[in-house]
């Protein structure tokens, strides 16, 4: 048995797009965390009957956290649209364990402010060609952690922000719970 610990701030969609992928595995449990007591994410949760957890960001650096994933025997940490950088006794304790997705392809348009419209405004402003998403494992610093997968969607030119978020989600949807399940495989 696998237990997964999804972090989210917002709606949660990667989160329930991964836990969907599993639906029927007995093999696959889940848990939700947020830093949002108010995140849609939580709701859905529960309306699904998924455990769930909200905290202050004091206790995702205290420890708090840390203890409650080690309680809840969570082996892999997936964070699908989570604001906060991950501390680094997180990290230490779950070395090769923790995999974000990022709405761009890394380096470009990473680190700390770059998410959600903020990164598709970037990339319209640059006239990029092509925009896609990177999921990676984490570490000490905002988008840095070493790649695991990167994907690609063509650009027009006239493609608004909102536009090129919905091309870029497509992928995330798309790609987000495989990388998963084959990580679980390992």
């Amino acid at each position: 048995m696998k237990k997964i610990g999804i972090f989210a701030s917002g709606t949660g969609s990667n989160a329930f797009k991964i836990i969907k992928h599993f639906e029927g595995n007995d093999n696959v449990e889940f848990v939700v965390l947020s830093n949002n007591k108010d995140a849609g994410v939580l709701e859905k949760a529960a309306s699904l009957g998924i455990p769930h957890y909200s905290f202050l960001k004091k206790e995702f650096s205290d420890g708090t956290v840390l203890n409650f994933l080690k309680e809840n025997n969570v082996d892999l940490i997936i964070l699908a649209g989570f604001l906060l950088l991950v501390s680094e006794d997180i990290i230490n304790h779950y070395p090769n364990k923790v995999i974000n997705i990022h709405p761009a392809l890394l380096p470009k348009y990473g680190g700390k402010g770059m998410y959600g419209i903020n990164v598709h405004r970037a990339v319209v402003e640059n006239k990029e060609a092509i925009s896609g998403i990177t999921i990676h494992y984490c570490n000490n610093e905002y988008d840095e952690g070493q790649f695991i997968l990167q994907a690609t969607t063509q650009l027009d030119p006239a493609d608004t922000p909102e536009e090129v978020a919905a091309k870029v989600l497509k992928l995330e949807h798309f790609y987000f719970p495989r990388v998963v399940e084959n990580i679980l495989a390992q």
